[in-house]
């Protein structure tokens, strides 16, 4: 009886060692588990906006891929990647000027990456031909105008502003700011080398005061009493807009925006874009990142939040964007704005551009 007793025993305690060496086995290779440890994209970023961080919360949310996020200037940010080689922990470069991504992709920095989501969701346009980079949103370079001193029927052309008329009058920001040079890059592929040199020369002849401060600063600068007529981003001026500041609300409500060259060559128009890192360890959480980004939460979400205009023809720009009206944009493959890039620095330097 007892023998019996000790034997029962013995086997209930097999048993229970059984049960608890499976769970652990099972926890230790269970699929989720795993991939659950390896659920994450490292996003190196140029851009600096909340709508950003909410929507890479928002797609954490939904996917469970937690988005660990450095940011700081793109030059910084491809110069970082470059010095961690292969053991970079960057998956994914995102920047405010397709230039930037052209020099990543030139410097061997980018790995191609495709899908259908892509392709349906963003124009050939706006992505690049080896599919290295995507673009995510786009922007305008408009002039913005004192209402009070220009008739919107004085404005015509980008190379308008160099003529008499305008001397003294024209804001504009530094020749390092990339947005200026990839609109002088837009004019090199447009008009060749010595007109576009000839526009930037006019430029400074009828610059109202040295280049200082961001597109906003030359917004303000017309309501100082500094000049007329700036040149900026779209998207700044929807920012200032829409300001917690209310002065800044005044100054842009003062001003008139027009998009140049409707009846020639279009208007300059430049990117936000990313691409995946060529030694990126997480390549397929970065791309479901780009197809969410370019997908239509983002992308409305990109307009209405932040004033850009949506790369994706699904989604409809917000309604401030679409009271300035319909307009034309330049007919150029945007790699170009990278291509020229270097020419285009030669040509500010060369005028005078400071």
């Amino acid at each position: 009886m007892k023998k019996n007793l000790l034997l029962i025993v013995i086997a209930a305690m097999l048993t229970l060692s059984a049960c608890g060496n499976g769970s652990k086995d099972e926890k230790s290779t269970d699929p989720g588990a795993k991939s659950n440890e390896k659920s994450e994209v490292n996003l190196y970023t140029s851009r600096h906006y909340d709508v950003d961080d909410e929507l890479y919360k928002s797609f954490e949310q939904q996917t469970g891929i937690k988005v660990n996020i450095i940011k700081d200037e793109a030059d910084v940010l491809i110069e970082r990647i470059k010095r961690e080689g292969s053991a970079t922990k960057a998956d994914l470069l995102l920047t405010a000027d397709v230039g930037r991504l052209y020099r990543a992709k030139e410097e061997g920095l980018l790995q191609p990456v495709s899908s259908d989501k892509l392709a349906n969701q963003i124009p050939s346009k706006f992505r690049d031909t080896d599919d290295m980079w995507v673009g995510l949103t786009k922007r305008a370079r408009i002039l913005v105008y004192n209402k009070d001193k220009v008739k919107p029927e004085e404005l015509s052309t980008y190379e308008a502003l160099t003529e008499d008329k305008w001397k003294g009058r024209v804001l504009v920001r530094s020749s390092e700011s990339v947005y200026n040079q990839s609109l002088l890059a837009s004019f090199i592929e447009i008009n060749g080398e010595e007109k576009a040199k000839e526009w930037a020369q006019g430029i400074v002849d009828n610059m109202a005061r040295n280049p200082e401060g961001g597109d906003r600063d030359q917004a303000k600068g017309i309501a100082a009493g500094s000049g007329d007529i700036a040149i900026m981003n779209s998207y700044y001026f929807g920012q200032m807009l829409n300001s917690v500041d209310n002065e800044e609300v005044k100054i842009a409500e003062s001003l008139g925006v027009f998009f140049p060259n409707q009846e020639t060559t279009g208007a300059h128009v430049n990117i936000s874009g990313a691409g995946v890192v060529k030694d990126s360890k997480n390549a397929e959480n970065a791309l479901k990142l780009l197809e969410f980004l370019t997908g239509d939460e983002a992308q409305v979400k990109f307009a209405s939040a932040n004033y850009e205009f949506p790369v994706n023809p699904g989604v409809e720009p917000s309604e401030l964007l679409k009271s300035w009206g319909d307009f034309k944009e330049q007919d150029i493959p945007l790699s170009v704005l990278g291509e020229n890039n270097a020419k285009a620095i030669i040509t500010l330097n060369e005028v005078g551009w400071k």
